[in-house]
């Protein structure tokens, strides 16, 4: 009886290990601050305090000359999750086209990315290639460029993306990737910017994080008011109820562009993402800054 014990004890441990070893990665990992992991409160270059959502709130205004990387398993050193979720509370300058977040692997190959503008795109590829580039994920007839704060959570889960702007508009698409899908955290995470790519993102931002699973996004907004309290939220001062001339609608200042600043042409060290002139668009392999191939 002792011995059955025994081996009964025995199999169970082995059956645990078994399931540790298979366990991903990624199975810990945490919540990450990419604003905070990227120095933001630190106000680096091209990136200073700005008025946020509401009167208290802190955002960070980040104008064309900003540079902003880190190595990604600086970010994610238990591996990037497989599925997840990506908040953001952003006003981007009118009219822009520009990604607000890249992930390129050891390779220079661009992993993930979200890029503001008409239409919204979204990026993603695996360690085996999917989607191609035909099947990438457009939500087309949306915009997150018209100078207005923006509330964006991305779910991604399985074969499919959601994408939820300000607890209104709620859009899925496919995402035909493997069935195990995986990312490569030996490379770069750059914030506004494409290796090789003269568009660079311009305007506010307010939050920025990666989450493990979809439950973040889909519950992000039962956790933060859109209305600031009090009713503000960068809305035109009440007009007077007696009836005297109307004064013009106040506006939102405009976003601060920089003059004279042109896209650098060389790919700086890790540690500062770049910007250069835009090559083909079938290219999808560039060499990450400070990033060598495994050998």
């Amino acid at each position: 009886m002792e011995r059955c014990s025994r081996c009964h004890h025995l199999l169970l441990l082995v059956l645990l290990l078994l399931w540790l070893s298979a366990a991903p990665a990624w199975a810990g990992t945490a919540p990450v601050d990419v604003l905070r992991a990227l120095r933001f409160p630190a106000l680096p270059d091209g990136v200073r305090r700005a008025r946020g959502i509401c009167p208290a709130d802190v955002a960070y205004r980040v104008s064309r000359p900003a540079q902003l990387s880190a190595p990604t398993r600086q970010l994610f050193p238990g591996g990037f999750p497989k599925d997840f979720s990506l908040l953001t509370a952003v006003r981007a300058r009118p009219g822009l086209q520009a990604p607000l977040l890249t992930l390129y692997s050891a390779q220079g190959v661009r992993q993930l990315g979200l890029e503001l503008g008409r239409p919204v795109r979204f990026l993603y590829e695996d360690q085996t290639g999917r989607p191609q580039p035909p099947a990438q994920p457009v939500f087309r007839g949306l915009s997150l460029a018209d100078g207005k704060w923006h509330r964006v959570a991305v779910a991604v889960k399985g074969q499919s993306v959601t994408l939820i702007i300000d607890c209104k508009k709620r859009v899925t698409r496919p995402l035909p990737r493997s069935a195990r899908p995986v990312l490569d955290t030996r490379g770069v995470i750059i914030f506004g910017a494409r290796i090789l790519d003269e568009e660079v993102f311009e305007g506010d931002i307010q939050e920025l994080s990666i989450i493990p699973g979809v439950q973040a996004a889909y519950e992000s907004c039962d956790q933060k008011e859109l209305e600031c309290e009090g009713g503000w939220r960068e809305r035109p001062q009440r007009q007077p109820s007696h009836r005297t001339q109307r004064s013009p609608k106040q506006q939102p200042p405009r976003l601060h562009r920089p003059q004279n600043q042109e896209p650098q042409a060389q790919v700086r060290e890790l540690g500062a993402p770049q910007t250069a002139a835009r090559p083909g668009e079938g290219s999808r392999h560039h060499s990450a800054p400070g990033v060598s191939p495994p050998q």
